[in-house]
């Protein structure tokens, strides 16, 4: 696994301004602590692209939030609604919010990767 290969794969994160390389090499370090190849098998790099997308975008979160005066790190869920003058739109979150996983569910990277994640640890495993 490597910068390009996670680049490649999630092009949403190819803004090298945005998404440093070193930005990525962190949370892609994180991410490899996170999920156990014995487990991941040939979806190992998945996984640790998923954790690493997670990361990225809630640290992006932190840095627009800082840019502006706000307070990063601030946790907050999905937005549920929203009103701009007399337009409004709600979601419904809990749709799409996997039961039990707190933190992943603050992103769809993280939502895809529990979801995988529940199924590595399904069954038994032969080493």
């Amino acid at each position: 696994m490597t910068l390009t290969d996670f680049r490649t794969d999630f092009p949403e994160f190819t803004d090298t301004a945005k998404y440093t390389d070193a930005s990525i090499t962190f949370w892609m370090g994180i991410a490899v602590s996170l999920v156990n190849p014995d487990r991941w098998g040939v979806l190992t790099d998945q996984g640790i692209e998923l954790v690493t997308a997670h990361h990225l975008v809630l640290a992006q979160r932190d840095q627009a939030a800082a840019a502006v005066g706000g307070v990063p790190g601030e946790v907050k869920g999905p937005t549920a609604s929203k009103s701009v003058d007399k337009v409004s739109v709600s979601y419904d979150t809990g749709a799409v919010a996997l039961t039990d996983a707190g933190f992943w569910n603050l992103t769809t990277y993280g939502v895809r990767f529990m979801t995988i994640a529940r199924t590595m640890g399904a069954g038994g495993m032969q080493l």
